[in-house]
């Protein structure tokens, strides 16, 4: 039997790095401030977020759903 390694061999994927976790932490604790200290600024700005990412939600997910059907034909019995 040789020693074959396995599929998953070249390290954890890029999220579980811990250099990775360290960043995404890091930018939590500083958004949590910056909403702490300019929260009421923010505020203001919230409807003006939505209606911004939603258009941008429905072009960077594309139409998932429709895509997943193409190609494909119903057996019909």
């Amino acid at each position: 039997m040789s020693a074959s390694r396995p599929d998953n061999a070249h390290g954890p994927p890029a999220w579980r790095r811990p250099a990775s976790l360290a960043w995404t932490a890091a930018a939590l604790i500083a958004v949590f401030y910056l909403l702490r200290e300019h929260g009421g600024h923010v505020l203001g700005w919230w409807p003006y977020l939505l209606l911004v990412l939603c258009p941008l939600m429905h072009l960077l997910h594309g139409h998932g759903q429709h895509a997943s059907h193409h190609g494909h034909q119903q057996d019909e019995a």
